[in-house]
This record gives structure tokens, sequence and C-alpha cells, in this order.
């Protein structure tokens, strides 16, 4: 079967589109659900509908619990172990991620990051394969930390892959609409994590809950659902 983007599509389906454009000595890359077969036919080995970004990139877009690292993916992740001078971190892949100490802005021997075991890290995935441990870095390639690093405070929780893409959807307008009703910061992990803090407890709370039900949502239901979250906080200040 021939795998049409933006149809449903199912294992064992060929892209057509990207085998063409390969073979014309166009750069293709495979996002998750897509893997290149021995005779580079590009296969679907899961479930969802086919996607495409302009100019050469396809993926599956699929609704999945169960995380796969994927390279240059950002996650969130919780220390478990210091082991010498790596840690371990559970991204919630099908094994533990390893975190050197020097992956992190201005670390060196003498001065070492104030990375504790329970922490929340906020890290991008620098190496993603199946016959290798997962390993992360919290800088990016101009060696700056950005974004990343350790998470201070806040609560994580977890929810499906699919809701975390669709809120980092950019035309989703639920970050924008929320904003707007109260102050929080928020880190979302490609892994199904999503780490958010609010000035009080309550604010927490509210901007979990509202997280959680944004995923069956249309956009005209988010800006009710916001007004509703708003008005609830409003109620305890």
């Amino acid at each position: 079967m021939i795998a049409l983007v933006d149809a449903p599509v199912l294992p064992g389906f060929r892209v057509e589109e990207a085998i063409e454009m390969a073979k014309s000595n166009k750069k293709v890359v495979l996002g998750p659900g897509l893997r290149q077969d021995r005779d580079d036919a590009v296969l679907v080995c899961k479930s969802g509908v086919l996607r495409k970004k302009t100019p050469n990139t396809f993926w599956v877009d699929c609704y999945q619990k169960r995380y796969v690292p994927n390279r240059s993916e950002i996650v969130v992740g919780i220390v478990t172990q210091k082991a010498g001078d790596i840690f371990r971190v559970d991204i919630g892949g099908s094994e533990p991620a390893s975190l050197s100490y020097l992956a992190f802005e201005g670390a060196t021997k003498k001065n070492r990051p104030d990375v504790n075991v329970g922490d929340a890290i906020c890290a991008r995935l620098l190496i993603a394969n199946r016959d290798l441990e997962p390993e992360l870095i919290c800088v990016d390639s101009h060696g700056k930390k950005g974004k990343l690093g350790v998470l201070q405070d806040g609560f994580v929780f977890n929810c499906s892959i699919n809701l975390v893409r669709k809120i980092l959807n950019p035309k989703c307008v639920f970050l924008d609409l929320l904003a707007k009703e109260m102050a929080f910061e928020m880190a979302a992990g490609m892994n199904g994590r999503i780490w958010i803090k609010g000035k009080t407890v309550k604010e927490t709370i509210a901007v979990g809950n509202a997280i959680l039900a944004v995923e069956f949502k249309s956009n005209d239901e988010l800006k009710e659902l916001c007004d509703d979250i708003g008005s609830y906080v409003a109620g305890f200040s």
C-alpha cells in the first residue's frame, strides 16, 4: 500500500513521495514512525497519520505514551543516580539516559554543577540509537545553557506525547491564552513530561489541570477553558 500525506497509515505502507525524493538525490529527513529498508524503501512502522513538513521532513503522528528517544529532542527527566562523573536520568524510555557533569555550561572538574538525585532536568538528546545508551546534554551548539538545565521547584507530571505535540504546535493558541490569565513557567519534554511552576501552589495546580484538559479541545473551546481557569484562580486571590 502507498502512504499519502495527511492520511491514516499502517505498518508496512510505503512512502513513495520520500522514495522519489531520495532517488533524485534530494535530502530526506525521516522522523518517528518511519524507517528506511535495505532496498532504500521508506516504510511506515507505526499506526497513525503521515505528516510532512516542507520541504523534506516526514513523520507519523500517532497517539502513544511510551517514549522512544530521538536525537535532538528536548526531554524532561528525573535524576535517579550519581555514578562517578555520570548522572543517570530517567526520561521514560526503555533504559535511563546518561548525563555527564561536563555537559553543563561552564562546568569543569573543579566547578561541578549542583545536581542531586531527585532533581528535574530539562535536556537535549545528543545520542539516541537503539544500540547505544541515550546521552543528554544541557547546552546548545554554542555551549550556552539557554533554557536547559536543572528545573528549580515546580511540579512535574506525565501526559501523552500527543498532548505535548499539540500545545507546542504554533497553531495552538492555548499557551498564549493561559498566559493572559496568569503568570507561569513551563518546560515541555517530547518524552511526555511537563514541568510547571506558578506563583502559588493553587496556580500551579490550575495550570496542570488546564494542560491535561487541552488534548481533545478545539481552539474555540480553549478560550472558554482559559477563562474558566482564570476565574477559578481569581476566586482564591
